[in-house]
């Protein structure tokens, strides 16, 4: 089977080797009511209560929403609006630390013997997809009726540079990896749990081929180290052989891909009743003076994270969430961890500057490089001619956003953003 196009960019996995380490327990966390897809959660509290690790902080509203829990103990010392990672205002819900750390006694792991207790336990325990896209997996494994679902895949690709915070979770919480995908099997009847896995990890791979020797229906795939492997379309043509059309989800051609944290995360809620309230988070960059792997409670400034890795150098001049490659610059170091937060970044000047942009060359690379085989030059030229039906004929809309385009190109030119704007030109002319 002919693989989808990649790249071999430069890993930069400098934290592979790290096991993660906890940070101290920040004197407050701002938690944001909207760390997901969907309706932001809804506060159960109010300013001046007392609130414990773990304690249920704020409901979900609606099929497509996910809780929040406190990810300290103290007193709710405001719910206001503030940044969050994207540089927009959100609703928070802000917990100064009470000094004692003091763990919610009403943590219990939920009784789950069916799959509607089970796609409730998952719901109940806030995990979103944690690989960055931040859907709420309760309802991604809901399945409607008639469904036939083929395969579960489990992304364990982590092919973006610099991160690492998946490949930590996979080597150093191996069980609870596997356990999850044993629930996945169990209660949602796939034929095949296949977990994904790049060959530039080779003791996750171990490790859970190890456990799943002798075990029918999960398996480990062993993928080649390309960029974006961990793209969801590109995981299930690369590992099942199937193509998602345009429009269609991945449970039209049955499949549904699942984050490797985020199925560690509902495994343990399940078994011990403890919710999402803290991240593993690479942080790193040519501006961070001691790249780690650092366990921090959701909600914590990022500022206090480089500060743990022992601070930033002079010549900082970029904060990126996420990866280099798909992720995000943020408006200040004082944003808080999410959910989704996988990377923190901090960049030099050398590395932020954006290079200087040349007329197109029709070279063709980005075209002959582009996972889905689209034409981002002939794209950008139709957006800035703001021709709606080449945009269409051109299938911008299955644009992953992945970058490789402007990675590869000569004249530097800005054809990932171009492609995001392009998209947003096709749907505001919808309305």
């Amino acid at each position: 089977m002919k693989k989808i196009n990649g790249l071999p960019v430069p890993h930069f996995k400098n934290t592979a080797g790290y096991m993660p380490e906890p940070i101290p327990t920040p004197s407050e966390v701002r938690l944001p009511m909207k760390m997901h897809s969907g309706k932001p959660a809804n506060p159960v509290v109010k300013v001046g209560d007392e609130v414990k690790i773990g304690q249920l902080i704020a409901e979900a509203v609606g099929a497509v929403s996910s809780p929040v829990h406190a990810s300290i103990s103290g007193k709710i010392k405001a719910i206001d609006t503030n940044d969050i990672i994207t540089g927009q205002k959100s609703m928070s819900i802000v917990i100064a630390s009470d000094d004692i750390q003091t763990v919610y006694d009403g943590i219990t792991p939920p009784t789950v013997t069916n799959t509607e207790e089970f796609i409730t336990a998952v719901g109940d325990s806030g995990v979103v997809g944690l690989g960055g896209a931040g859907y709420p997996t309760a309802p991604k494994l809901t399945l409607k009726e008639g469904t036939n679902l083929d395969y579960i895949l489990i992304n364990g690709a982590e092919c973006e540079p610099y991160i690492t915070s998946d490949t930590r979770t996979m080597v150093d919480q191996t069980e609870y990896v596997f356990q999850g995908a044993q629930m996945l099997k169990e209660y949602l009847g796939p034929k095949d749990i296949i977990i994904g896995i790049e060959n530039n990890k080779p003791e996750a791979i171990k490790k859970l081929r190890a456990l799943c020797q002798g075990i029918a229906g999960i398996s480990v795939h062993e993928l080649p180290s390309l960029y974006p492997q961990g793209e969801r379309k590109v995981l299930v043509y690369n590992i099942t052989g199937r193509i998602v059309p345009e429009g269609a989800r991945l449970t039209d051609v049955g499949c549904i891909v699942v984050n490797c944290t985020t199925v560690a995360v509902f495994a343990e809620y399940i078994k011990t009743g403890k919710p999402l309230i803290s991240r593993c988070v690479t942080v790193d960059g040519s501006a961070v003076k001691s790249p780690k792997n650092v366990i921090a409670p959701i909600g914590t400034p990022f500022r206090e994270l480089f500060d743990f890795c022992g601070g930033l150098k002079d010549n900082v001049k970029k904060i990126i969430h996420g990866g280099p490659m798909m992720g995000k610059a943020v408006p200040n170091a004082d944003v808080p961890v999410e959910k989704i937060t996988n990377a923190i970044l901090a960049l030099s000047e050398k590395d932020a500057i954006p290079p200087r942009v040349s007329p197109c060359i029709k070279c063709g690379r980005c075209i002959a490089k582009c996972p889905v085989n689209l034409m981002p030059s002939y794209i950008e030229e139709a957006y800035e001619l703001k021709k709606l039906d080449l945009l269409k004929e051109y299938k911008v809309n299955m644009c992953l956003e992945c970058a490789c385009c402007s990675y590869l190109c000569p004249a530097k030119r800005p054809l990932a953003q171009v492609m995001t704007l392009a998209k947003k030109m096709l749907w505001e002319a919808k309305k």
